[in-house]
């Protein structure tokens, strides 16, 4: 696999995670059954941080929690932290 290709898939699953982040932001909005937070985290820990966190920001979600303020720019070092390693 190339590195263009490993990018391209990097930024497809971060725009997903964004995707979802907007999704539940939707949902709370309309009253209906939401996407649990480990969920959320959990996409973010599978190097989707990038996207969670840009969601966080555009849909305004999730900002007000601590375990997401925190813990999903931690999260983002741990992506890269380990996309570094992966390529030594």
């Amino acid at each position: 696999m190339t590195h263009v290709q490993i990018v391209g898939i990097y930024a497809f699953w971060n725009l997903v995670t964004m995707a979802v982040v907007g999704l539940d932001k939707y949902k709370a909005r309309h009253h209906q059954w939401r996407i649990r937070e480990n969920t959320l985290l959990g996409l973010a820990l599978a190097m989707g941080a990038v996207g969670v966190f840009a969601g966080m920001t555009l849909f305004r979600h999730k900002t007000q929690h601590v375990k997401f303020t925190l813990g999903v720019p931690l999260l983002i070092g741990l992506n890269v932290a380990l996309v570094v390693l992966a390529g030594k």
